[in-house]
């Protein structure tokens, strides 16, 4: 079997391919029902804490900030590529040989999604800083304290947002997930 043909099934019971992921692949119920069940920081916080979740506060908190709709729906997806292909700890995607081949697969994926969807190619600046500032929110909230080695890191991302996370339960993610999508890809 040629690599690219290999497939998963989804959600929703689709064959994907997430080597070659079609946009005829991709529907939104699967995105947020397998985000709902992907535990942020491999598993390593004090509770369960979703990429679903992280998904939908950072769209909430750009939608708060006054930026359109088309933002606020890249910001929800901007990690859809991992319901198909999960994700991989930083030292592994930014820090070995597997990270190259890795954020390729990931582009690739991420493109199909754009195309999906409407999106501009490219993720926008806000969704970028937002991300920045809920990982440092994150680790505040639901990480053990860090190691001394991290302190510089934690304050050279940016500022934590000032809100305190307390996570949700994963349907109520779902729910939560596919409202915003239908809200922000609706406005035209």
């Amino acid at each position: 079997m040629n690599v690219n043909d290999a497939w998963i099934q989804s959600f929703t019971g689709l064959k994907v391919t997430p080597l070659n992921l079609q946009p005829e692949q991709i529907r939104i119920e699967d995105i947020a029902h397998s985000l709902s069940m992907q535990c942020r920081f491999a598993g390593h916080c004090r509770e369960f804490y979703s990429v679903g979740e992280h998904s939908v506060r950072l769209a909430a908190q750009l939608q708060r900030e006054g930026f359109s709709a088309k933002e606020c729906l890249w910001g929800l997806l901007h990690d859809a590529s991992e319901a198909y292909l999960t994700d991989l700890v930083r030292p592994l995607k930014n820090g070995s040989d597997i990270g190259p081949i890795y954020r390729n697969i990931e582009a690739r994926a991420m493109a199909t999604i754009c195309q999906k969807f409407s999106l501009a190619p490219e993720q926008p600046e806000c969704v970028t800083v937002a991300d920045m500032r809920m990982l440092m929110t994150e680790k505040r909230d639901l990480l053990a304290p860090p190691p001394d080695v991290w302190t510089a890191e934690l304050h050279g991302s940016g500022n934590p947002y000032p809100w305190k996370i307390d996570p949700w339960g994963r349907r109520m993610v779902e729910m939560s997930f596919l409202e915003r999508f239908h809200r922000y890809a609706s406005v035209r």
